[in-house]
C-alpha cells in the first residue's frame, strides 16, 4: 500500500518538480555566469557609496567586511530572490496537495478510500516531497557548478562549503515544508493555504532585509527563517553554525509532526 501511495505522489508531481529543477539550474547558472564581473572595481564603490555596501549586506543577510571577497559576492547565487522564489515555490505547491488540495479539488473521499491510515497517506507526501526538495536542490548545485568550471574568474569557493550552503539551505526547506503542510491540514483551500505560507515567507525576507536599515526590525531578527540561512558566512570563511541549521531541521519536523496528527484528527466535510 506504502508502494502504491509513493507510485501515485510520483505520478501527480513529477512534471512539476521537474520542470521547477530545470528553472533552478538554468537561473543558478546564469547568476553564477555574471558574478564574477560584478567585483571590479565593486569594492571601490562600496566605500563611496555606503548605501550600496548596507543594500548588498541586506540581501546577503551578513556583515561585508571591509572588502567584499569572491567568495563573498558567489553567496549572491544562493540567497537571490529568484532563487528563493523557486524553491518555496516548489514545495509550497507540493506541500499544499494534500488535504487542502484534494478537498478543494472534490478528491479527498477517493483519497481516503485507500485501506491506509491518514498519517501514512502524509507520510508518504512527506517522503516524496523530502525526495523532490533534494532533486531541486541537487538541479541547482548542478547549475552553479557547470557555470562555475566554465568560467574564466580565478578563485571558486571550495565544493565542500557549496555542499554546506546546500544544507542549510534544504534546512530552510524542511522548516518551510513543515509549516506549508501543517497549514495545509487545516485548510479546505489550496489558493488560501498557499496564500498564507507565502505571506509568511515574504514577511521573513522582508524582515531580514529590512533589519539591515531599520534598528527595531533587527531586534525580531531572530523571528525570520533567513536568519537561520547563512550562505554568505559560510563561503567566505567556512564558518557553520550547524546549530542554525539543527534548529531549522526540528522546527520542520516538529510542524510536519502536527501536520500528521491535526490530519489524522480532524473531521473533513466535502458536502
Amino acid at each position: 500500500m506504502i508502494a502504491g501511495l509513493l507510485r501515485k505522489t510520483l505520478r501527480e508531481t513529477w512534471k512539476p518538480t521537474l520542470l521547477f529543477g530545470m528553472a533552478l539550474f538554468v537561473v543558478e547558472a546564469l547568476i553564477t555566469a555574471v558574478l564574477p564581473t560584478l567585483q571590479t572595481g565593486l569594492n571601490d564603490i562600496l566605500t563611496t557609496l555606503p548605501f550600496i555596501r548596507t543594500f548588498i549586506q541586506a540581501l546577503l543577510g551578513s556583515d561585508l567586511g571591509e572588502n567584499i571577497t569572491a567568495q563573498m559576492l558567489q553567496s549572491i547565487a544562493w540567497v537571490h530572490p529568484v532563487v528563493l522564489a523557486i524553491v518555496w515555490a516548489q514545495e509550497i505547491v507540493f506541500c499544499t496537495r494534500v488535504p487542502a488540495g484534494e478537498i478543494d479539488r472534490g478528491t479527498i473521499d477517493v483519497l481516503l478510500s485507500w485501506p491506509a491510515t491518514r498519517r501514512r497517506v502524509l507520510a508518504c507526501e512527506m517522503a516524496v516531497g523530502l525526495a523532490s526538495g533534494a532533486w531541486l536542490l541537487a538541479m541547482g548545485f548542478a547549475g552553479n557548478r557547470l557555470s562555475e568550471f566554465a568560467s574564466s574568474a580565478e578563485a571558486h569557493p571550495p565544493t565542500s562549503r557549496v555542499f554546506i550552503v546546500l544544507v542549510n539551505l534544504y534546512c530552510v526547506y524542511i522548516a518551510i515544508g513543515g509549516l506549508a503542510c501543517f497549514v495545509s491540514t487545516m485548510s479546505d483551500h489550496a489558493g488560501r493555504a498557499m496564500a498564507v505560507i507565502f505571506a509568511i515567507v515574504l514577511a521573513s525576507f522582508l524582515l531580514s532585509f529590512v533589519a539591515q536599515f531599520w534598528r527595531p526590525a533587527a531586534q525580531l531578527l531572530s523571528l525570520g527563517i533567513l536568519s537561520y540561512y547563512k550562505p554568505a558566512q559560510i563561503l567566505a570563511t567556512g564558518n557553520v553554525s550547524w546549530g542554525d541549521m539543527a534548529l531549522l531541521a526540528t522546527v520542520g519536523a516538529i510542524l510536519w509532526l502536527a501536520a500528521c496528527e491535526t490530519f489524522a484528527r480532524r473531521n473533513i466535510c466535502t458536502v
